[in-house]
């Protein structure tokens, strides 16, 4: 059976990461949608919201799993017995990040295989950082979110300011 791991923070779940998820469900058995549980980071959204809004986008992909890990990437993929690692490049700027990522994880796993996809044009430019700041000010984010994402994002703005 041939598993991917996507991991990220989905803070908030976007249409761009959905996108990568849908395309990755055609060539994988499963996707591993893995929300990164980090304590340092500062999650607008906890990892089991950011897991429930993802649950509720991928409802209709039979073939996605969503869980969440804390940690080394390599030994998520080992617990989830994943064959490779999804990552999104929307930039050059994201190519070289992710590229020394990719390279650590080889070397503490020679089994940890990273495929990189393109988003769809449409999604090239979403993050949930931006995304977060369109919210912040007020503006019209919700052509770039799942409907679930919209009021939540709507509300944890509101309740943080």
């Amino acid at each position: 059976m041939r598993r991917v791991l996507y991991p990220g923070s989905f803070d908030p779940v976007t249409n761009g990461h959905l996108d990568l998820i849908r395309r990755a469900g055609r060539l994988f058995d499963e996707v591993y949608v893995a929300v990164a549980v980090n304590n340092d980071k500062n999650a607008l959204f906890s990892a089991d919201e950011r897991m429930a809004m993802l649950r509720e986008s991928c409802h209709a992909f039979s073939n996605v799993n969503i869980v969440s890990f804390q940690g080394l990437l390599v030994d998520a993929i080992n617990n989830y017995d994943a064959n490779a690692v999804l990552r999104g490049l929307r930039a050059f700027s994201d190519f070289e990040y992710e590229l020394q990522m990719a390279l650590m994880n080889r070397k503490l796993s020679e089994d940890c295989e990273t495929i990189f996809m393109m988003p769809s044009a449409d999604n090239s430019f979403i993050s949930s950082r931006l995304i977060k700041e369109i919210a912040a000010f007020n503006g019209d984010f919700t052509g770039f979110v799942p409907s679930v994402v919209v009021d939540k994002l709507k509300d944890a703005i509101k309740n943080r300011a």
